[in-house]
């Protein structure tokens, strides 16, 4: 009876809005960690999102061709620092199977070896599977990457478990994340710079005291990605504004952070 009448007068939240409004005062009456909130938000949104709404797009996916040379193969997987593959043949939507990082090795070892037996079955998902359930699977199947594929069977994109996860708890840390860094610019040991890839331009003009052009494009890794005229790898660098980025880190086709430090200025008898 008590527990009704408490019902009665506050009454529960009646949608998703209003839960998660709920969560928030919670979180300002100190009942919940900000941490806890967030994650709790996290779940409930992700009640309402697909495959097709966090997924990498066809475009950005990095896949190996399964007839490219050992040596080629090989160069990719270090560049890209990724530990699955989608493997085709022919072309980019002719999807034939995953190929574990690891498993690439073992041609080193074994050049006898047909890349092909050591591919592993691709899952294929809808864009319209539900992040819930695409969780679900993930667990029960030990599947980390699936293939999305659009309403006609052609490869929209790919979705790993890390893709579904970040939902809910946000972005997972790597090894170049600062816990109390409030910008995407900021100063190493040694004196250069690490630079998220999304900083704006505006900012890293402010940082380094430079005039790069912010008419056409919004973030440096877009500046970046024009100079060299392609996507950049990691490993790969440009000279932009009296600076040199040098790619660090990149994740779903796009860079995550650069180094950056000032070009050498050439030497007196250089310029003669």
């Amino acid at each position: 009876m008590f527990e009704r009448l408490v019902e009665f007068i506050s009454p529960g939240p009646d949608s998703t809005d209003e839960l998660i409004e709920t969560l928030a005062d919670a979180e300002q009456r100190e009942l919940i960690e900000p941490q806890s909130r967030a994650m709790l938000e996290g779940v409930i949104r992700m009640a309402d999102m697909a495959a097709g709404d966090v997924m990498v797009a066809e475009p950005r996916m990095d896949v190996l061709e399964i007839e490219a040379p050992y040596d080629e193969l090989l160069r990719s997987v270090i560049d890209t620092g990724h530990s699955r593959f989608p493997v085709t043949e022919g072309s980019r939507d002719n999807i034939i199977g995953i190929l574990m990082a690891k498993d690439l090795l073992k041609l080193q070892r074994a050049p006898e070896l047909n890349l092909r037996t050591l591919l592993r079955p691709a899952v294929f998902v809808p864009e319209s599977k539900g992040l819930n359930e695409l969780l679900r699977d993930f667990r029960s199947n030990r599947n980390h990457l699936a293939i999305v594929i659009d309403e006609f069977g052609n490869t929209a994109g790919l979705i790993t478990i890390e893709d579904v996860l970040e939902e809910i708890v946000g972005e997972i840390e790597d090894e170049f994340d600062d816990h109390d860094a409030e910008s995407g610019v900021y100063t190493l040991a040694d004196g250069s710079h690490r630079v998220a890839g999304d900083t704006p331009i505006s900012a890293v003009n402010e940082a380094f005291a430079i005039h790069l052009p912010e008419e056409v494009f919004d973030t440096i890794g877009g500046l970046v990605a024009h100079e060299l005229g392609h996507v950049p790898r990691r490993g790969e660098a440009s000279e932009i504004g009296g600076l040199q980025f040098s790619v660090m880190l990149t994740r779903g086709g796009a860079v995550r952070w650069f180094k950056v430090q000032r070009a050498p200025v050439p030497a007196a008898d250089d310029a003669q």
